[in-house]
């Protein structure tokens, strides 16, 4: 019986340099949780992550994904803000206009075809704020263009949405930050203490917590400030942000069997971090068994 099993990343601005971490982890030691992901899901910033993977943008001699091409971009993008007297929040600052730059830079001339099936997009609808779901792309500049809607977000990304097929979008993230994650088999990633498979985890115990988009927020100090600085360019965080998304992602694996075995290549391995759905659904860890 074939497992499938996605990957789901939740939209969070700046604060994606996470996801290199996470993904820098998965690649060392169980690269094929990434490689044979059937579905790839993400909004705002978090769909960027997902379309590299989805497309295989390729890095180094190994052939592996993406945590170079995302690195550039958040770096760029950070260095692009911070050449203006107020960052982001500057007039003549052109967060869409640096994305759609380094999509056009990056993005194979196939990418779209790449993508199809393989990538969803998570999309609101400015007109009645209801989510849209896009997973096939005729042309690589119709994937671009779901990638940008995705990522506008309102008077912080100007105030003039951009629009696929006509429809007026804005940020994926503002009516589900979660693609695919109904589904059984999905690992979720986001940057903000919860219940998803990779996040941070706090020192104390939570009692409160919000579900927002489908995404799991414990009400904390330490989350008011994810959120809070996830709209500006981090300075000297940016190491500590990866540094966290490595140790939780070590952590999620450590969790679902022993690190010290891990062998790059060993299959008996990566099965066991094909997981049932986690505990956010009220259903079991344990790992499948059907191979």
């Amino acid at each position: 019986m074939k497992v499938v099993w996605n990957i789901s990343f939740a939209g969070c601005g700046f604060r994606s340099i996470y996801y290199v971490g996470a993904l820098s982890c998965i690649l060392e030691f169980v690269p094929e949780l990434l490689h044979g992901a059937s579905k790839f899901g993400g909004a705002s910033s978090g769909c960027l992550v997902a379309a590299a993977l989805a497309v295989g943008i390729p890095i180094g001699d190994r052939g592996v994904f993406c945590v170079n091409f995302f690195t550039y971009f958040i770096l760029n993008l950070a260095k692009e803000a911070r050449k203006h007297t107020l960052g982001v929040f500057h007039p003549t600052f052109r967060m869409l206009q640096t994305v759609r730059h380094s999509l056009l830079e990056k993005l194979p001339p196939d990418a779209h075809l790449r993508a199809s099936g393989r990538l969803c997009v998570s999309l609101t609808r400015l007109a009645d704020g209801q989510n849209v779901l896009v997973s096939k792309f005729d042309t690589r500049e119709e994937l671009i263009q779901v990638l940008m809607c995705s990522c506008f977000f309102p008077v912080y990304c100007g105030f003039k949405p951009p629009s696929y097929h006509g429809v007026h979008y804005m940020d994926g993230a503002l009516s589900n930050n979660m693609p695919l994650f109904e589904h059984r088999n999905t690992i979720t990633m986001a940057p903000f203490s919860g219940e998803n498979d990779i996040c941070p985890r706090e020192g104390t115990f939570n009692f409160f917590e919000v579900h927002y988009g489908n995404v799991s927020i414990q009400v904390n100090t330490g989350n008011v400030y994810r959120v809070c600085t996830s709209f500006l360019p981090p300075t000297l965080e940016l190491a500590e942000i990866c540094h966290n998304g490595y140790m939780d992602a070590l952590r999620f694996l450590k969790e679902r069997g022993e690190h010290s075995h891990f062998h790059p290549h060993s299959q008996q391995v990566f099965k066991t971090f094909i997981l049932l759905p986690s505990a956010k659904l009220g259903l079991s860890t344990s790992p499948v068994k059907n191979f």
